[in-house]
């Protein structure tokens, strides 16, 4: 049974929740900023809904979230909050398949911990930010189909724990140096199609193991 309708304000009093799954149902509207008192929250999955407006600027007080699912949706009418930024236990952060179309925040960099960076599918414009090459523990970096320009961060291939880098589909430009990929011992997939880079593709990735 698939669940209509908004999600109730009354969800803000329930200040013990830990977990709130709400995934591939036909909830609508704006968030209510009640969610906003979940101090305690870790894991927040909306997304595969109908839900719209802008990415509210309060889950910066959701100090605990560690995994943000809101993929699948019509958020739109703004970027991405900067105050995500200041989620230092965030590990996972999915706003795919929206219609998002400010610049990527700078501040993203400061979320330390994050693993999972998947924001494809929306209208993002400019450049990536130079500081996502910071993100250590970043494993799956997905920002495929937007409008981005400008270079690739070349501290993005200094990621040693990356598997997962996909640029598919944006308007990125440069010139990418040979062994570029050296530093990437255990990358799986590198998708840098439907672009305007140019370089010698065989010697950028020609030491990959696992390179698909």
């Amino acid at each position: 049974m698939t669940l209509t309708g908004r999600i109730p304000q009354e969800f803000g009093n329930l200040s013990f929740l830990v977990s709130l799954n709400l995934r591939s149902n036909n909830f609508q509207g704006n968030l209510p900023q009640e969610i906003a008192r979940l101090h305690t929250l870790k894991f927040l999955d909306l997304s595969v809904n109908s839900f719209r407006g802008k990415v509210p600027s309060w889950f910066g007080f959701l100090h605990q979230l560690q995994v943000l699912n809101l993929s699948n949706n019509s958020f739109t009418d703004g970027q991405i909050p900067k105050v995500i930024g200041n989620l230092v236990k965030l590990g996972i952060l999915k706003l795919g398949g929206n219609k998002l179309i400010g610049f990527i925040p700078l501040s993203l960099s400061n979320a330390s911990r994050l693993e999972t960076l998947e924001i494809s599918y929306n209208s993002l414009p400019g450049n990536i930010p130079e500081g996502i090459g910071n993100l250590h523990n970043m494993n799956w970096l997905s920002i495929q189909a937007n409008k981005l320009t400008g270079s690739i961060p070349f501290t993005i291939f200094n990621i040693s724990r990356i598997n997962v880098i996909a640029f598919t589909g944006n308007s990125l430009s440069g010139y990418l140096p040979n062994g570029l990929c050296n530093g990437l011992p255990i990358l799986k997939g590198l998708y840098l199609s439907y672009n305007k880079l140019h370089g010698q593709a065989y010697q950028i990735v020609h030491n990959f193991k696992y390179c698909l």
